[in-house]
């Protein structure tokens, strides 16, 4: 098991969701994945970690792209999970159970990336400092996560939803804090971009580790909004939130 108590948490939290997880339409999206491999531009052969694979989504994405995937997670049912979606590609693809910066990937990485992973931790620096360190030089770091609000407000009553519908959430980071992440670990060359999806109230809470009543969440979901976070009523009932992710890229110097 992983050594802190947070990452007892999250692994205690990701093995009972991993198959709601895994089932869920925003985590399959294939153009939200296809747009993710565009944007991390690894060559065909590159080899790629994913950190906080989860079940094999993202990896299984970048495989078919023709990359060499190593994959590490806490959770040994969202390792399972991965292992078996992707064994059809062979010693292309491998996953491990673990903390990633317990993780021996051997030679350098051309590319690191995580995706819905940063605002689940407690030091996002230090995982993206370690990400950057098993990269050669000239490769790419990436994170592809939630979007936070800049505004006190906003980001305030949105983390507070966030928390509440999952214990294990920390905080959403805006995307001037994704990119300060980047350039802390000495990355260069920047990139930015944003996607919009929609989440279905009652499918995000239900699949989450929830820390209030269900109604209680739902009706100060309704009461307010916030930049990357709003939610609308459905005339035949149920509620959407349309959320923003940002993917942000650098490149290690050399």
């Amino acid at each position: 098991m992983p050594g802190s108590d947070h990452d007892r948490d999250l692994a205690r939290a990701f093995d009972a969701q991993a198959a709601a997880f895994e089932r869920a339409k925003v985590q399959r999206d294939a153009q939200s994945l296809s747009r993710f491999v565009a944007f991390a531009a690894v060559p065909r052969g590159g080899r790629v970690l994913d950190a906080g694979c989860g079940p094999g989504l993202v990896a299984e994405a970048f495989l078919e792209a023709g990359c060499d995937v190593l994959g590490v997670d806490l959770s040994a049912e969202m390792v399972r999970r991965a292992r078996a979606r992707c064994a059809r590609f062979g010693e292309r693809a491998r996953f491990e159970l673990g903390s990633l910066f317990e993780l021996d990937p051997g030679a350098p990485l051309d590319a690191a990336l995580s995706r819905n992973v940063l605002h689940h931790l407690e030091d996002p620096g230090g995982f993206v400092a370690r990400q950057a360190a098993l990269v050669r030089p000239g490769g790419a770091v990436l994170a592809f996560d939630l979007s936070g609000d800049p505004d006190p407000a906003g980001q305030a009553w949105s983390q507070g939803i966030e928390r509440d519908r999952d214990r294990t959430h920390v905080r959403t980071l805006t995307p001037g804090e994704l990119v300060d992440l980047l350039v802390r670990a000495g990355l260069e060359d920047v990139r930015v971009a944003e996607e919009h999806l929609v989440l279905d109230y009652d499918e995000w809470f239900d699949r989450g580790t929830p820390g209030a009543p269900k109604e209680e969440v739902w009706a100060r979901l309704i009461a307010g909004k916030a930049r990357g976070f709003v939610p609308s009523a459905r005339a035949g009932g149920g509620v959407d939130i349309r959320v923003t992710r940002t993917m942000v890229r650098g490149m290690k110097p050399g």
